[in-house]
C-alpha cells in the first residue's frame, strides 16, 4: 500500500510540475485588413493646470498612437503590453477585474501587434480618433480595433485614465494602479469625478495634439518622436470612440468640445448614478440635451439593463445626429480585444465556454471582429470625410 501510495504521489507531482512548466498560452491579435503598415509611440503627457482627483498630484497621462507608417523596416514590432504592465495585469486584471480570465497559463506579455515602434509616419494629414478604454481597463485592450481602424488612414490615440485604469506603466518602469478611494460603480459622488475626469483628460489630449501638429513635442521628457508624426495630423477631422465608461466618455466630450466631429459610444450608460436607492440618475448633458454632430450608440443583445435602456432611448429622442446598432449573440467585451483573445483561452482549455459567454458571448470572433470593426471605421469615414 505504502508503495502504490509513494507512486501514485509520484506521479501526481510529476504532472503538477508539467503543468508548472507547460509552455504559457501567447494571445494572438487580429491583423489589421487595411492597405497601411503601421507605426506606433507613446507619449507621456503632463497637464499642470491640473490636480489628479485620486492621488493629488499634477495629473499625467500616458497614450500610444498607431498611424500608418511610410515604412517599417528596421522599427521593431511593439507588444501588447510593456513588460512592467504585463506584471501588474496578470495579477490584477484575473483576479479582481475579469474573473473569467485565467490567473495563469498565458504569458501576457508575449501577445505582439502589428505596429512597428517609432516607425516614420507618412507625411499626410490623417482624421485623428481618440478612444477612451472601460472602466478600469488598460487602454491596451482596445489594441486591435486601434490597429484596424490605423490601417485604414487614421491616426488613433488611446488613452488611458491613470487612478482608475488597472494598470498604467510611465517612462522609466514606474506602474501606477487602482487608487480610487471606493468604487465608482456604486458611488455617486466618484463617478461623477470619474466621468467628468476623463473628459476633461480627454480635451487635454487633444489640446497636445493641437502642440504636436504646430511642431511641439508634447513629451514630458522630449523623447525623440517619429519622423512625421505631427505632420499627420488633421485636427480639422477629429472623432472619439469609447468602450462602457469610455463610450459614455466619447458621447460627453462630443457633446462639451465643439472640436470633435463624430463619436461613437459603445455600451456606455449615459447617466450619473442616483443619489438614493430606487431613484434615476441625472442623464448626461449629451443626453438632456442632444448634439449636433454624429453619434453612433453600438451594443449587444447580452447586455441590457432597464437603466441602459432609459438613458440611450433619452440620447435617440433627439432626432437626427443619434443612430443605434446591436450585436446579436454577444455581450459587454465583444468590443474589446478579448472579443477576439476569449475563444482562444477556451480553445487552449483556459476559459470554460460558460466564461466565455459571460465576457464576450458565445459570437465566433469571424463574426464579431469584422462586425464591429466596419461599424466604427465606416461611421467615421461617412462623417469624417477624407
Amino acid at each position: 500500500m505504502l508503495r502504490r501510495t509513494t507512486i501514485l504521489a509520484a506521479a501526481l507531482l510529476l504532472a503538477i510540475g508539467g503543468i508548472a512548466h507547460a509552455e504559457p498560452t501567447t494571445l494572438q491579435l487580429p491583423a489589421p485588413t487595411g492597405p497601411h503598415r503601421l507605426g506606433t509611440t507613446m507619449l507621456h503627457l503632463v497637464d499642470r493646470d491640473r490636480t489628479d482627483p485620486w492621488n493629488g498630484t499634477t495629473r499625467e497621462l500616458m497614450v500610444t498612437v498607431f498611424y500608418p507608417a511610410s515604412t517599417v523596416r528596421g522599427y521593431p514590432v511593439a507588444p501588447q503590453l510593456t513588460p512592467a504592465a504585463a506584471e501588474a495585469f496578470k495579477v490584477l486584471d484575473p483576479v479582481y477585474l475579469h474573473p473569467e480570465l485565467p490567473d495563469e497559463g498565458v504569458d501576457w506579455g508575449a501577445t505582439a501587434t502589428h505596429s512597428h515602434t517609432g516607425a516614420p509616419a507618412q507625411p499626410v494629414p490623417r482624421p485623428v480618433l481618440l478612444y477612451s478604454p472601460g472602466g478600469a481597463d488598460p487602454r491596451t485592450i482596445g489594441t486591435g480595433l486601434a490597429e484596424e481602424l490605423a490601417s485604414h488612414g487614421n491616426v488613433v490615440v488611446t488613452i488611458d485614465h491613470p487612478g482608475e485604469t488597472s494598470e498604467v506603466e510611465f517612462p522609466g518602469g514606474r506602474v501606477r494602479t487602482i487608487d480610487v478611494p471606493g468604487d465608482p460603480r456604486t458611488d455617486p459622488e466618484l463617478f461623477r469625478t470619474m466621468l467628468d475626469t476623463r473628459v476633461d483628460d480627454t480635451r487635454f489630449v487633444l489640446d497636445r495634439l493641437v502642440d504636436l501638429a504646430a511642431g511641439r513635442n508634447p513629451d514630458a521628457e522630449a523623447r525623440a518622436l517619429p519622423e512625421n508624426l505631427g505632420r499627420a495630423l488633421d485636427l480639422r477631422r477629429v472623432g472619439a470612440y469609447g468602450h462602457s465608461a469610455g463610450g459614455a466618455t466619447a458621447a460627453e466630450a462630443l457633446y462639451e468640445d465643439r472640436r470633435i466631429g463624430a463619436a461613437v459610444n459603445m455600451e456606455g450608460y449615459l447617466d450619473y448614478l442616483p443619489e438614493q436607492p430606487g431613484q434615476e440618475g441625472e442623464l448626461l448633458p449629451v443626453a438632456r440635451d442632444g448634439v449636433d454632430r454624429p453619434l453612433l450608440l453600438l451594443g449587444t443583445d447580452g447586455f441590457r439593463d432597464e437603466r441602459f435602456e432609459r438613458t440611450w432611448a433619452a440620447m435617440l429622442a433627439h432626432r437626427g445626429c443619434t443612430r443605434r446598432e446591436q450585436l446579436d449573440n454577444a455581450t459587454h467585451w465583444v468590443f474589446t480585444d478579448y472579443g477576439a483573445q476569449a475563444p482562444q483561452l477556451q480553445d487552449a482549455g483556459l476559459m470554460s465556454a460558460e466564461d466565455r459567454a459571460k465576457l464576450v458571448g458565445a459570437i465566433d470572433p469571424a463574426e464579431s471582429v469584422p462586425a464591429i470593426r466596419n461599424h466604427v471605421r465606416m461611421f467615421f469615414a461617412r462623417h469624417l470625410p477624407r
